[in-house]
């Protein structure tokens, strides 16, 4: 039986999967990342890796794409497959550092009370950016990983695997979304050119929270490169 480790975003979980869970359950065991209690991209790829399986297929969405190509790296001969989700290889530009800091000296001395509902509503489609079961399903994730969580997620600076990203060796799969805001198609795109080996999909009419927004279609695309990889 497979093993699949599933990687979520900036202050989401596990639940992030909940509409796929089934289907992805029927390709094999799920073993589910914890990003929430390391500082940086390294240290959270070292601690998903002391809980992984020795050997699997590893899924990385937004922020968990950044830790997924490190632990690809790290540890080539136990990721049979990568799957970069919404994601990008793109350092953190001196811009999002400075607006990351204000952030958070003022997260450091304010309750927590969850994501705004600017930021929640810029991660889905347009057309779906009001839908409050979707809100209310992304702010449940990020108050229950809560305030400590939040800062760790938020001292986290991503570095750049771009010119790192052409010694993978394994199948890996790149999925953009067409009105994704958060991670753009040209960022997959660059990945792509970097990867010896990558199919590259866009899935259309979709926001960045792919899994929740369109998770038939993220799982066809999954099933399907699993598939004709031979994973």
């Amino acid at each position: 039986m497979r093993n699949l480790v599933l990687l979520p975003g900036f202050m989401l979980n596990r639940h992030l999967w909940d509409d796929m869970q089934g289907d992805l359950a029927a390709l094999g065991t799920l073993t589910f990342g914890d990003l929430g209690q390391e500082v940086g991209i390294q240290a959270m790829a070292d601690a998903v890796l002391s809980q992984a399986p020795e050997k699997f297929i590893l899924f990385g969405f937004s922020m968990g794409g950044f830790v997924a190509q490190a632990i690809a790296l790290k540890a080539p001969q136990r990721v049979l497959g990568l799957a970069l989700l919404n994601t990008s290889s793109r350092p953190q530009t001196a811009q999002e550092s400075a607006a990351t800091k204000a952030q958070l000296e003022i997260a450091q001395r304010t309750p927590f009370k969850g994501l705004t509902s600017r930021a929640l509503a810029s991660s889905l489609h347009p057309a779906r950016s009001a839908e409050r079961a979707l809100l209310d399903r992304l702010q449940a994730m990020a108050l229950s990983n809560g305030k400590e969580v939040f800062l760790r997620q938020l001292q986290t600076l991503r570095d750049s695997n771009a010119e790192q990203l052409q010694q993978l060796r394994c199948p890996v799969l790149v999925v953009a979304s067409d009105q994704d805001k958060l991670r753009t198609v040209e960022e997959s795109e660059e990945m792509v050119r970097q990867i010896p080996q990558a199919r590259f999909e866009i899935v259309a009419d979709c926001g960045h929270m792919t899994p929740m927004e369109k998770p038939h279609e993220l799982f066809a695309l999954i099933q399907d490169w699993i598939a004709q990889s031979g994973l």
